[in-house]
Protein backbone atom coordinates (compact mmCIF):
# COMPACT_ATOMS: atom_id res chain seq x y z
CA UNK A 1 0.00 0.00 0.00
CA UNK A 2 1.71 3.15 -1.27
CA UNK A 3 0.72 5.90 1.19
CA UNK A 4 2.40 8.67 -0.80
CA UNK A 5 0.62 7.67 -4.02
CA UNK A 6 -2.73 7.38 -2.24
CA UNK A 7 -2.17 10.79 -0.59
CA UNK A 8 -1.53 12.49 -3.93
CA UNK A 9 -4.60 10.81 -5.38
CA UNK A 10 -6.77 12.07 -2.50
CA UNK A 11 -5.44 15.61 -3.07
CA UNK A 12 -6.08 15.38 -6.81
CA UNK A 13 -9.66 14.12 -6.34
CA UNK A 14 -10.36 16.77 -3.71
CA UNK A 15 -9.19 19.54 -6.01
CA UNK A 16 -11.26 18.12 -8.87
CA UNK A 17 -14.28 18.44 -6.59
CA UNK A 18 -13.29 22.07 -5.86
CA UNK A 19 -13.01 21.36 -2.14
CA UNK A 20 -10.49 22.75 0.31
CA UNK A 21 -8.82 20.54 2.91
CA UNK A 22 -10.93 22.25 5.55
CA UNK A 23 -14.17 21.53 3.69
CA UNK A 24 -13.31 17.85 3.21
CA UNK A 25 -12.26 17.60 6.84
CA UNK A 26 -15.57 19.11 7.96
CA UNK A 27 -17.58 16.57 5.93
CA UNK A 28 -15.60 13.66 7.45
CA UNK A 29 -15.48 14.99 11.01
CA UNK A 30 -11.69 15.31 11.18
CA UNK A 31 -9.26 18.23 11.28
CA UNK A 32 -7.82 19.84 8.15
CA UNK A 33 -4.38 18.90 9.52
CA UNK A 34 -5.42 15.24 9.39
CA UNK A 35 -6.42 15.61 5.73
CA UNK A 36 -3.10 17.33 5.08
CA UNK A 37 -1.26 14.37 6.62
CA UNK A 38 -3.17 11.99 4.33
CA UNK A 39 -2.30 14.00 1.26
CA UNK A 40 1.37 14.28 2.23
CA UNK A 41 1.57 10.51 2.69
CA UNK A 42 2.35 10.73 6.41
CA UNK A 43 -0.75 8.83 7.50
CA UNK A 44 -3.55 6.78 6.03
CA UNK A 45 -7.21 7.46 6.76
CA UNK A 46 -8.74 5.29 9.45
CA UNK A 47 -10.49 2.22 8.07
CA UNK A 48 -13.84 3.58 9.26
CA UNK A 49 -13.33 6.64 7.00
CA UNK A 50 -12.58 4.76 3.79
CA UNK A 51 -16.20 4.57 2.60
CA UNK A 52 -17.22 8.14 3.62
CA UNK A 53 -14.05 9.49 1.97
CA UNK A 54 -14.77 7.59 -1.23
CA UNK A 55 -18.35 8.91 -1.23
CA UNK A 56 -17.16 12.51 -0.85
CA UNK A 57 -14.56 12.17 -3.61
CA UNK A 58 -16.87 10.13 -5.86
CA UNK A 59 -14.37 7.29 -6.25
CA UNK A 60 -14.47 3.56 -5.51
CA UNK A 61 -12.68 1.91 -2.63
CA UNK A 62 -10.56 0.12 -5.21
CA UNK A 63 -9.54 3.48 -6.69
CA UNK A 64 -8.60 4.84 -3.27
CA UNK A 65 -6.43 1.87 -2.28
CA UNK A 66 -4.78 1.80 -5.69
CA UNK A 67 -4.05 5.51 -5.61
CA UNK A 68 -5.47 5.92 -9.13
CA UNK A 69 -8.57 5.38 -11.21
CA UNK A 70 -8.86 1.66 -11.92
CA UNK A 71 -9.99 0.55 -15.39
CA UNK A 72 -12.48 -2.25 -15.87
CA UNK A 73 -9.79 -4.59 -17.19
CA UNK A 74 -7.65 -4.14 -14.08
CA UNK A 75 -10.49 -4.04 -11.56
CA UNK A 76 -10.44 -7.65 -10.35
CA UNK A 77 -6.65 -7.84 -10.19
CA UNK A 78 -6.39 -4.56 -8.30
CA UNK A 79 -9.21 -5.57 -5.96
CA UNK A 80 -7.44 -8.74 -4.87
CA UNK A 81 -4.14 -6.91 -4.49
CA UNK A 82 -5.75 -4.16 -2.43
CA UNK A 83 -7.52 -6.63 -0.14
CA UNK A 84 -4.18 -8.28 0.67
CA UNK A 85 -2.47 -4.90 1.16
CA UNK A 86 -5.28 -3.69 3.43
CA UNK A 87 -5.04 -6.80 5.59
CA UNK A 88 -1.24 -6.39 5.84
CA UNK A 89 -1.61 -2.71 6.67
CA UNK A 90 -4.22 -3.42 9.35
CA UNK A 91 -2.13 -6.18 10.91
CA UNK A 92 0.94 -3.95 10.96
CA UNK A 93 -1.04 -1.11 12.51
CA UNK A 94 -2.42 -3.41 15.21
CA UNK A 95 1.05 -4.81 15.87
CA UNK A 96 2.53 -1.30 16.25
CA UNK A 97 -0.26 -0.33 18.63
CA UNK A 98 0.23 -3.56 20.57
CA UNK A 99 3.99 -2.94 20.83
CA UNK A 100 3.40 0.64 21.97
CA UNK A 101 1.08 -0.53 24.75
CA UNK A 102 3.62 -3.21 25.69
CA UNK A 103 6.39 -0.61 25.95
CA UNK A 104 4.19 1.60 28.14
CA UNK A 105 3.44 -1.34 30.47
CA UNK A 106 7.11 -2.33 30.72
CA UNK A 107 8.14 1.24 31.53
CA UNK A 108 5.28 1.67 34.01
CA UNK A 109 6.15 -1.61 35.75
CA UNK A 110 9.83 -0.70 36.08
CA UNK A 111 8.92 2.75 37.46
CA UNK A 112 6.60 1.17 40.04
CA UNK A 113 9.37 -1.14 41.27
CA UNK A 114 11.99 1.61 41.41
CA UNK A 115 9.60 3.99 43.16
CA UNK A 116 8.64 1.32 45.70
CA UNK A 117 12.27 0.70 46.59
CA UNK A 118 12.99 4.43 46.82
CA UNK A 119 9.91 5.45 48.85
CA UNK A 120 9.14 2.63 51.27
CA UNK A 121 11.60 1.83 54.08
CA UNK A 122 13.25 -1.57 53.91
CA UNK A 123 11.31 -2.76 56.97
CA UNK A 124 7.98 -2.10 55.24
CA UNK A 125 6.44 -5.05 53.43
CA UNK A 126 4.79 -2.61 51.01
CA UNK A 127 8.12 -2.04 49.26
CA UNK A 128 8.45 -5.71 48.31
CA UNK A 129 4.74 -6.01 47.46
CA UNK A 130 4.79 -3.05 45.06
CA UNK A 131 8.13 -4.18 43.59
CA UNK A 132 6.69 -7.57 42.67
CA UNK A 133 3.52 -5.85 41.42
CA UNK A 134 5.71 -3.71 39.16
CA UNK A 135 7.45 -6.85 37.90
CA UNK A 136 4.07 -8.39 37.01
CA UNK A 137 2.92 -5.23 35.17
CA UNK A 138 6.20 -5.20 33.27
CA UNK A 139 5.78 -8.89 32.44
CA UNK A 140 2.35 -8.20 30.93
CA UNK A 141 4.04 -5.65 28.69
CA UNK A 142 6.68 -8.17 27.60
CA UNK A 143 3.98 -10.75 26.86
CA UNK A 144 2.51 -8.36 24.28
CA UNK A 145 5.82 -8.36 22.39
CA UNK A 146 5.98 -12.17 22.37
CA UNK A 147 2.48 -12.82 21.02
CA UNK A 148 3.76 -13.91 17.62
CA UNK A 149 6.01 -16.61 19.11
CA UNK A 150 4.96 -20.21 19.62
CA UNK A 151 3.41 -21.04 22.98
CA UNK A 152 6.56 -22.71 24.30
CA UNK A 153 8.92 -19.92 23.19
CA UNK A 154 6.56 -17.33 24.58
CA UNK A 155 6.40 -19.13 27.91
CA UNK A 156 10.20 -19.40 28.09
CA UNK A 157 10.71 -15.71 27.18
CA UNK A 158 8.14 -14.43 29.67
CA UNK A 159 9.32 -16.69 32.49
CA UNK A 160 12.97 -15.79 31.86
CA UNK A 161 12.15 -12.07 31.88
CA UNK A 162 10.29 -12.37 35.18
CA UNK A 163 13.17 -14.31 36.78
CA UNK A 164 15.70 -11.73 35.57
CA UNK A 165 13.53 -8.86 36.84
CA UNK A 166 13.17 -10.47 40.29
CA UNK A 167 16.89 -11.33 40.35
CA UNK A 168 17.72 -7.66 39.70
CA UNK A 169 15.40 -6.58 42.54
CA UNK A 170 17.03 -9.07 44.92
CA UNK A 171 20.51 -7.96 43.84
CA UNK A 172 19.61 -4.34 44.58
CA UNK A 173 18.24 -5.48 47.93
CA UNK A 174 21.46 -7.39 48.71
CA UNK A 175 23.59 -4.37 47.83
CA UNK A 176 21.45 -2.31 50.21
CA UNK A 177 21.98 -4.81 53.02
CA UNK A 178 25.76 -4.97 52.53
CA UNK A 179 26.55 -1.32 51.72
CA UNK A 180 23.78 0.68 53.38
CA UNK A 181 23.16 -1.72 56.28
CA UNK A 182 19.42 -1.95 55.85
CA UNK A 183 17.03 -4.80 56.48
CA UNK A 184 16.37 -7.06 53.47
CA UNK A 185 13.06 -6.32 51.75
CA UNK A 186 12.47 -9.82 50.46
CA UNK A 187 12.86 -11.84 53.66
CA UNK A 188 10.69 -14.95 53.87
CA UNK A 189 10.83 -15.17 57.67
CA UNK A 190 11.62 -12.54 60.28
CA UNK A 191 12.40 -13.64 63.84
CA UNK A 192 13.03 -11.11 66.61
CA UNK A 193 14.90 -11.66 69.86
CA UNK A 194 15.87 -9.34 72.69
CA UNK A 195 18.51 -7.37 70.79
CA UNK A 196 18.51 -9.19 67.49
CA UNK A 197 16.42 -9.67 64.39
CA UNK A 198 17.08 -12.65 62.14
CA UNK A 199 15.99 -12.33 58.50
CA UNK A 200 15.69 -15.49 56.44
CA UNK A 201 15.76 -14.76 52.69
CA UNK A 202 15.75 -17.16 49.76
CA UNK A 203 19.51 -17.08 49.11
CA UNK A 204 21.08 -15.78 52.31
CA UNK A 205 20.30 -14.84 55.91
CA UNK A 206 20.87 -11.53 57.67
CA UNK A 207 21.56 -11.09 61.36
CA UNK A 208 20.84 -7.65 62.78
CA UNK A 209 22.53 -7.24 66.15
CA UNK A 210 22.00 -4.51 68.76
CA UNK A 211 18.81 -3.30 67.08
CA UNK A 212 18.36 0.50 67.07
CA UNK A 213 21.50 1.06 69.15
CA UNK A 214 24.65 3.00 68.36
CA UNK A 215 26.60 -0.21 67.82
CA UNK A 216 23.94 -1.80 65.60
CA UNK A 217 25.41 -4.03 62.91
CA UNK A 218 24.24 -6.21 60.04
CA UNK A 219 25.89 -9.49 59.15
CA UNK A 220 25.14 -11.51 56.04
CA UNK A 221 25.52 -15.28 56.51
CA UNK A 222 24.74 -18.36 54.46
CA UNK A 223 21.29 -19.88 54.78
CA UNK A 224 21.23 -21.82 58.04
CA UNK A 225 18.79 -23.66 60.20
CA UNK A 226 18.16 -21.39 63.12
CA UNK A 227 16.68 -21.92 66.55
CA UNK A 228 14.16 -19.15 67.12
CA UNK A 229 14.53 -19.58 70.89
CA UNK A 230 18.28 -19.03 70.82
CA UNK A 231 18.89 -16.56 68.00
CA UNK A 232 20.64 -14.18 70.43
CA UNK A 233 23.64 -16.51 70.15
CA UNK A 234 24.31 -15.14 66.67
CA UNK A 235 25.36 -11.80 68.13
CA UNK A 236 27.82 -13.17 70.71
Amino acid sequence: MNQEKIGKFIAECRKNKNMTQQELAGKLGVSDRTVGNWENGRNMPDLSLFKPLCNELNISLNDLLSGEKVTENEYQEKLEENIINTIDYTNKKLENRNNFIGLILITFGVLISITAIAIFPSESSWGSIYSIFGAIISLIGVSRFTKRLTYLKRLICNFSYFLIFVAVLMTIDYIGVVNIHQAPRFSLVKVAGENIIYYDTLFYDVVRCNVDKDNEKFEVIKNKKYDSDNIDNYCK
